[in-house]
């Protein structure tokens, strides 16, 4: 079976993760990838990302390791990339500067199959799948694709698994999230009042579109789910913090920390737990989604608890290819003939 050929564009913290996981999964080529960098630069980045785990060199404009070789290029925009050129399979838009569907589409014209940004969507476009979650929604005829977020798909996975045994009447997640690279170092006159303050100084309370798609990830939970961000000053490791109101009483913390242990068993991923006292910097390398911080869990009440899970942003690079897996393995699936 031949690899999907990928193309990236933006080499970011997050395209350098999908590239770094790439290497080592036969399921995967990256033959092109996009960004206004310049090559020994993006070369440089993913050394030190790499830390000698790997060895890549820089050729000319290429990326070599072994026998194979990606092809670095300048690009701002979707409709600059000529994809036809290196055969692309799926692009994976790592900018997260494109959501909408109108922007993402000169990807397909310009010779990809599909498409499949890291960002969440702001409009509509063909389909948004939270790997682990709703993969069963994904149709081979999906050509423009969001693989949500990091948070979005983490909080979506510990819900489905209280759901998977209980009922939920309210559910509410704050997002502590590390800072992100559009965000300032220094306090500047941007459009956004707190978004314009120093992002390394600075706890910053954000919207977060992850009630939006967590509710039509999960039908279940619609009008029932809120959801808030908070932007603080760490580089690497985010924090969900998630209060649910079960429909049912009676109902202990060692009964729902027993269910996350077992879907951890059965699922491990994408979903890990620890009873370690971790912090956010211990989760850096998690390729999994989410790890529930079974000792962090705790009751109010008769039916209300507070559950805190932790995430990085290897996994969300981990869940994109797997997206991307979905959907060659819909492509090689026979065309059912009409009767």
């Amino acid at each position: 079976m031949n690899p999907i050929r990928v193309g990236l564009m933006g080499f970011g913290r997050v395209g350098r993760q999908i590239f770094q996981l790439a290497l080592g999964d036969k399921r995967f080529e990256v033959v092109a990838i996009s960004d206004i960098g310049e090559p020994e630069t993006l070369h440089y980045l993913l050394s030190r990302m790499l830390n000698k785990h790997a060895a890549v060199e820089l050729t000319g404009n290429y990326l070599v390791w072994g026998d194979r070789r990606a092809r670095l290029m300048p690009g701002n925009h979707p409709t600059e990339i000529p994809w036809d050129v290196f055969d692309v399979d799926v692009v994976v838009d790592a900018t997260g500067r494109f959501r909408r569907y109108g922007e993402l589409l000169p990807h397909l014209e310009n010779g990809a199959d599909r498409v499949i940004t890291s960002a969440l969507p702001d409009d509509e476009i063909d389909r948004v799948i939270l790997s682990g979650v709703n993969d069963e929604e994904a149709r081979g005829g999906d050509k423009v694709i969001s693989a949500g977020s990091a948070s979005t798909t983490a909080t979506a996975l510990m819900l489905k698994s209280i759901l998977s045994k209980w009922s939920i009447e309210q559910a509410s997640m704050t997002s502590v999230h590390a800072y992100t690279s559009d965000q300032a170092l220094q306090d500047y006159a941007g459009p956004d009042i707190r978004r314009s303050r120093s992002g390394a100084e600075n706890i910053i309370p954000n919207s977060t579109p992850a009630k939006k798609w967590v509710q039509r990830a999960l039908p279940a939970v619609a009008d029932r789910f809120s959801a808030y961000a908070l932007n603080v000053p760490v580089q690497v490791g985010s924090m969900l913090d998630l209060t649910v109101v079960l429909e049912e009483s009676g109902v202990e913390v060692n009964a729902i920390n027993d269910l996350f242990e077992l879907i951890a068993a059965e699922q491990d991923r994408f979903l890990q737990v620890t009873r370690d006292p971790i912090v956010s910097s211990d989760v850096r390398g998690t390729s999994q989604s989410l790890i529930v911080d079974l000792d962090a869990s705790m009751k109010a009440g008769t039916n209300m608890f507070k559950l805190i899970g932790w995430h990085e942003t290897l996994g969300h690079a981990q869940r994109i290819l797997d997206v991307a897996s979905l959907y060659a393995d819909l492509d090689r699936e026979p065309v059912a003939e009409a009767s």
